[in-house]
C-alpha cells in the first residue's frame, strides 16, 4: 500500500494555511485518525495539527457506528483545532465543515455533493463519505474540537454501505465523476484548506456566515423523514436546520419540530 507523502501535502497547501500548521502526519494504516488525534494535547489557539491515512482499522462514524475502509480506497483525514473561546452555536460545525468539504471536491470537478444531517457526503443519492467532530477538550476557556473527513475515492466492485445505514442502500465514490482521480496528497491539500478558513470563519461568526449556503446542499430538505431517538419517533417533512444546526422537522399539524440527534431515515424506505 502507497502512504500519503506528508512533504507534497505541505507544499499543496496555501501559505496562509500552511502558517497556522502545527503538525502534519501521514500513515499507511491506523486505528482512526480522529482517535489518534484525541490522545494528543491540542494545538495552541488559532493553530490546528492534521492527520491522514490511506486506511483505518477502526474508523468510527456517527452514534459509534463502524466506518468501513478497505485498504486504499479511500481518504481518511481529521483536523484538530483550538479555538480561543467557546465558539456560538459550536454543534453546528460540523454542518460548516460539510461544505468546506464540498467546495473542495467542487475544486476537481466533482459537483453536485449535498449533505445529509448531520454529517453524511451524499453524490447521486449513494453515500460518497461523512464526517465526524468531536469535542477533544473544554475548558473555561480555549476548547479543541476534531474534525475527522472520510471520503470513498475508488471503492472496490463489491463493496456497499452495509446495514448501518438507514438511508443509503449503496456507496458511491470520487472514480465514478471524474475522468482522471486527484491525486490523494492534493485532494488532502484542497479539504485541509477549506477547512482551515471554515474554523476560521466560524470563530468569527458561528455558523450565521454559512446559514445562506445551506438549503442549496441539504439533501433532506422536502422529503418526509423518520426521525428515532432514545425519547421519541417523530414523522414529518425535513425543513431545513435552526440557526444552531439542529434539524428542523414540520409535523402534520404545521409544528416544526427539533432534532438535535437521532436516526434518520426516509419515510417509507
Amino acid at each position: 500500500m502507497n502512504r500519503l507523502d506528508a512533504a507534497v501535502i505541505r507544499q499543496s497547501i496555501h501559505p496562509d494555511t500552511e502558517r497556522r500548521l502545527e503538525e502534519l502526519e501521514v500513515f499507511a494504516e491506523i486505528d482512526s485518525t480522529n482517535t489518534y488525534l484525541l490522545q494528543l494535547p491540542g494545538p495552541p489557539p488559532g493553530m490546528f495539527r492534521v492527520v491522514a491515512a490511506d486506511h483505518q482499522t477502526a474508523g468510527r462514524g456517527r452514534r459509534g457506528r463502524r466506518w468501513v475502509s478497505p485498504p486504499g480506497a479511500g481518504l481518511y483525514l481529521s483536523v484538530a483545532y483550538s479555538f480561543a473561546k467557546y465558539p456560538q452555536g459550536l454543534p453546528a460545525l460540523t454542518l460548516a465543515i460539510g461544505i468546506a468539504v464540498i467546495d473542495a471536491l467542487d475544486e476537481f470537478g466533482v459537483s453536485g455533493v449535498s449533505l445529509k444531517w448531520p454529517n453524511d457526503l451524499v453524490l447521486d443519492n449513494a453515500k460518497l463519505g461523512g464526517l465526524l467532530t468531536e469535542m477533544q477538550h473544554e475548558g473555561r476557556a480555549a476548547i479543541t474540537v476534531v474534525a475527522g473527513v472520510g471520503l470513498n475515492v475508488e471503492l472496490p466492485e463489491s463493496h456497499n454501505v452495509g446495514l448501518d445505514s438507514e438511508w443509503a442502500q449503496r456507496a458511491t465514490d470520487l472514480r465514478q465523476r471524474v475522468e482522471v482521480l486527484p491525486a490523494k496528497e492534493s485532494l488532502a491539500a484542497s479539504v485541509v484548506d477549506e477547512i482551515a478558513k471554515t474554523l476560521a470563519d466560524f470563530e468569527r461568526s458561528g455558523f450565521a456566515c454559512f446559514a445562506e449556503r445551506w438549503p442549496s446542499i441539504d439533501w433532506l430538505l422536502g422529503k418526509d423523514v423518520l426521525v428515532e431517538d432514545e425519547q421519541r419517533t417523530i414523522k414529518g417533512m425535513a425543513a431545513g436546520v435552526d440557526t444552531d444546526g439542529a434539524l428542523l422537522v414540520r409535523i402534520d399539524n404545521g409544528q416544526r419540530c427539533r432534532v438535535i440527534s437521532g436516526s434518520i431515515r426516509l419515510a417509507g424506505a
